[in-house]
């Protein structure tokens, strides 16, 4: 049972300044630190915390809106935790009531361990999809792509946001034209002078995250995922949705393996909007 302080203890926003607390919560749950991620999430969307009277915070999570200001038309919802000494008390079901009420109609997403899925069942949320994480030493091989990548410019910046909209099925704006900063790579593919496909290797830790990517198709995803690597010693990790069964063949040929999955969530929707045939793997699952 929650204690009366867990049960009426004030949600707030949370800013930049929470970025240590943050990721002191995130240690304490045994997941990474992940405070270049934890500051993304903090600045191009909202975080929600509730604070502990002796010291950083009880709960925290994360929400990322699209679409415009007024009217978003989609909210993921991520980065959803509980410190340890407060688990099982009801504060976490606390927190996510308090987000979705706070988000009325806006349809909601989010990706599930396991462990959190029944929480979600039982706030509303059905499992519409799936993502695997994938991570390894990325070993060239094979073929050589046919497809042209090089390194995003200034003037390709509206060509991939007309580009991603179309692919998500809403407008990223204040997250792609965060990612030059973001990122440490950011390519894409060209033919005849059309960009068919982007792609962002971004610093987490130990690994290098591809994400997002969007592509035509799975061979122009390859290419991607292979300039990428070519261009980084560490490792490559990853969150392909799971019905790109021939990229996630191919990159566990190249020397990734399957980490865990994730139940991709709805709620106020059926599925995603968007074209998930061209939709490979998201900037983070935390941001949907």
């Amino acid at each position: 049972m929650p204690t009366p302080f867990l049960a009426s203890a004030p949600i707030r926003r949370l800013t930049l300044r929470d970025l240590t607390a943050c990721a002191d919560l995130s240690q304490d749950r045994g997941w990474p630190r992940e405070e270049h991620k934890w500051g993304f999430l903090l600045t191009a969307g909202k975080g929600y915390g509730i604070d502990d009277p002796d010291g950083g915070l009880v709960a925290a999570c994360t929400v990322t809106e699209y679409g415009t200001r007024e009217h978003p038309a989609l909210a993921a919802i991520g980065m959803v935790l509980v410190a340890e000494r407060h688990a099982r008390q009801g504060v976490g079901r606390r927190l996510m009531r308090h987000i979705v009420s706070a988000l009325g109609t806006v349809p909601l997403t989010l990706h599930a361990t396991p462990f959190g899925r029944p929480l979600y069942e039982e706030l509303g949320f059905k499992v519409t999809g799936g993502a695997e994480m994938v991570r390894g030493r990325f070993v060239p091989g094979g073929p050589e792509p046919r497809t042209a990548t090089r390194a995003a410019t200034a003037e390709d910046l509206p060509a991939i946001l007309r580009l991603d909209e179309e692919v998500f099925g809403a407008d990223r704006t204040h997250i792609v034209t965060r990612l030059p900063a973001f990122a440490d790579q950011l390519r894409v593919a060209e033919e005849d002078g059309r960009i068919t496909g982007y792609a962002a290797a971004w610093p987490n830790m130990d690994t290098h995250v591809v994400g997002p990517l969007i592509a035509r198709d799975t061979e122009t995803a390859k290419a991607l995922i292979g300039s990428l690597a070519a261009r980084t010693d560490r490792p490559l990790r990853t969150d392909i949705d799971v019905r790109h069964e021939e990229l996630l063949a191919w990159v566990k040929e190249r020397g990734l393996s399957r980490v865990a999955p994730n139940a991709v969530m709805t709620c106020g929707i059926t599925e995603l909007p968007g074209d998930w045939t061209r939709r490979f793997a998201p900037l983070t699952v935390a941001a949907g």
